[in-house]
């Protein structure tokens, strides 16, 4: 097991008083840190019932692109924490991460300077180091352990399962790209993102992190949602911790006016790889079983990406599929009759199958 560098050894029960008594009284939560095989420092968040004993195999949840382990899954309001949710009905210990250049973990000295100094920081090869560091401070006498990863957290997730087979025994990808089809409106050729002289390869103007305001985690998320009243899809108490967490954090977000949070752009250069059909791994290495979530007006991922992989993943032990017609890419954060309920649901009764014994 890796050297676990404690930096936080309080357990507290609940973020704000507007954690309600009953969140307080079931669930703790505690801070630490853990080193990559690089020395690069990670932050986790441990998520767990409180007096109660813990049943099953770790489960790590990954963040995507833009928004940090914590501002993603465990946001102190109502229906905000999918950690604490799933902590509570599957009663194994949740670890939330936050990837290198993300949040609390180590970021690059490149992001200090600015962004046009360096290419695309904290690229896939990089993340599953990261997630390695995670999975060997928590697994329990070298027993796997599952990984949720929602968007290019699930592409990270799948690909640190292709790479260690024999460290995950579940898998659950989110609205995450598998270089299923060659189009993409969003991130593919023609793209803001694509170089106009060679449409295959990543614009050279992208430097190595992006600087986002708390505005810009909206746009395509509103549009995803039908009819005017956004607040009928999405709880605008949800809306406000989300932008205020994603802002705190970055501790440099105060010193721009509006405040801003960096995120480092090598996720974004390995999805263009990946909405172009050019693929980061090759799933037929994952031997998990595999739950594969897409929800139907999610802006990320394409049912092509959802097929291959189920099609590509010939040596997991079983593959599974959930898909919500309805929901969007944030279903995580959506209310709970906008398909939330049924993610956790469906999520609780992966988890909870017993797997078939090894063949003789």
């Amino acid at each position: 097991m890796r050297h676990i560098c404690w930096l936080i050894l309080l357990i507290v029960a609940g973020f704000s008083p507007a954690a309600s008594a009953a969140d307080a009284a079931r669930i703790v939560r505690r801070d630490f840190f853990v080193t990559a095989s690089d020395g690069v420092r990670i932050h986790v968040r441990e998520v767990a019932r409180a007096g109660k004993r813990t049943q099953g195999a770790p489960l790590i949840l990954i963040h995507g692109a833009r928004v940090p382990g914590p501002a993603s899954f465990d946001l102190p309001v109502a229906n905000g924490s999918l950690a604490a949710d799933l902590a509570r009905r599957t009663a194994r210990p949740v670890y939330v991460m936050d990837a290198r250049g993300y949040g609390g973990s180590e970021r690059p000295a490149a992001m200090r300077k600015p962004a046009s100094q360096s290419r695309p920081l904290s690229r896939a090869y990089e993340v599953v180091r990261d997630i390695d560091a995670v999975v060997e401070a928590v697994r329990r006498k070298g027993e796997p352990v599952a990984l949720l990863g929602w968007a290019t957290g699930g592409m990270w997730a799948a690909f640190y399962a292709s790479l260690h087979p024999e460290k995950v025994d579940r898998l659950i990808t989110l609205n995450a790209l598998y270089g299923g089809s060659a189009e993409h409106a969003m991130l593919g050729r023609g793209s803001s993102i694509g170089d106009p002289q060679h449409p295959e390869r990543l614009n050279p103007e992208i430097g190595g992190y992006a600087e986002y305001p708390a505005s810009s985690l909206f746009g395509v998320w509103d549009r995803s949602i039908p009819g005017e009243n956004k607040a009928a899809w999405r709880d605008p108490a949800i809306a406000e911790a989300y932008a205020a967490a994603a802002l705190a954090s970055d501790p440099a977000s105060a010193q721009h006016d509006p405040p801003v949070f960096r995120a480092p752009m090598g996720a974004m250069e390995d999805c263009f790889y990946q909405a172009t059909g050019r693929r980061l791994f090759d799933a037929s290495s994952i031997t998990a079983r595999i739950l594969i979530v897409r929800s139907g007006r999610d802006f990320w991922s394409r049912p092509e990406d959802a097929a291959t992989l189920a099609r590509d993943a010939v040596r997991s032990e079983r593959v599974e599929r959930l898909d919500l017609p309805e929901a969007t890419h944030m279903v995580h954060l959506d209310r709970p009759e906008r398909g939330r309920d049924r993610l956790l649901a469906g999520i609780e009764f992966f988890l909870a199958q017993t797997p078939k014994p090894p063949a003789r």
